[in-house]
């Protein structure tokens, strides 16, 4: 288990590192072609597409029914 000032510093450096991944991401899309980017989407979308949903899926998701459980929890 943590001391609190070992969680403290913990939770710090989680911090640091995401404020450095995120000044790393957009450093990396600033200097992105348009072309590779257009190229590197269109093969996400495809191997999305490529996924094999059970029927069940195509008519429902779960979206309605995790909304209204979202929505009850509010004070």
């Amino acid at each position: 288990m943590l001391s609190p000032a070992e969680a403290r510093a913990y939770v710090n450096q989680l911090d640091e590192t995401g404020r450095m991944l995120e000044e790393l991401r957009w450093k990396e899309l600033a200097a992105l072609d348009p072309r590779r980017a257009l190229e590197a989407s269109d093969r996400l979308i495809d191997a999305a597409l490529r996924v094999p949903l059970p029927s069940h899926r195509r008519t429902w998701s779960g979206l309605v029914e995790q909304q209204a459980l979202f929505h009850r929890r509010r004070p």
